[in-house]
């Protein structure tokens, strides 16, 4: 059996009587799914599930997404309806790749990327660790983006992205804070 870890959560802390019972609830043999789109909050959920149950969440992967033999993906990822992961892909751990996306052949995405619905990832594009990147955005064949950077929506990535970098537009310039 698969337990979700969706609202529930978001008021556990670690150490509280509520916690300790939701874990003696899902027990040390259950395996779990991490449903938290905030990358902070689903960090630690992870650490939690890790440290706590000593279990790795599963993967949700829909029946509709496409992820060939030659991709390689690993625990806790949530891939939706209509996605498509080139050959050769890399998709780490705790990963969110939202509905119609395509991440490319030989992408590598680091753990925690979120990808939103309707991206195209082109082929050879390294994404770094707690990226978040909008719906709809581009992003050119050989790109990096640097670790914890933000992609607006619907914007066209043609050039690398630095650490913490938060960009927007076509082409996708930085956003002034």
């Amino acid at each position: 059996q698969t337990l979700s870890i969706t609202g529930y959560c978001n008021f556990i802390h670690k150490g509280s009587d509520e916690c300790d019972n939701f874990l003696k609830f899902i027990g040390k043999k259950c395996e779990a799914f991490v449903a938290v789109e905030e990358t902070r909050l689903r960090k630690g959920l992870v650490k939690m599930l890790k440290e706590r149950c000593e279990i790795m969440p599963t993967n949700a992967i829909h029946n509709h997404a496409i992820v060939p033999k030659s991709a390689h993906i690993g625990y806790g990822n949530f891939i939706d309806a209509g996605v498509v992961i080139g050959a050769g892909a890399k998709v780490p751990n705790h990963c969110v790749i939202h509905s119609n996306a395509t991440v490319g052949y030989g992408v590598v995405l680091s753990d925690f990327v979120q990808i939103g619905a309707g991206s195209i990832i082109n082929g050879e594009v390294i994404i770094r660790e707690g990226t978040f990147i909008g719906s709809g955005v581009t992003i050119v064949s050989g790109v990096t983006i640097g670790k914890n950077a933000r992609i607006g929506a619907g914007s066209v990535v043609i050039t690398s992205v630095v650490d913490g970098e938060t960009v927007f537009g076509n082409p996708a310039q930085t956003v002034k804070k």
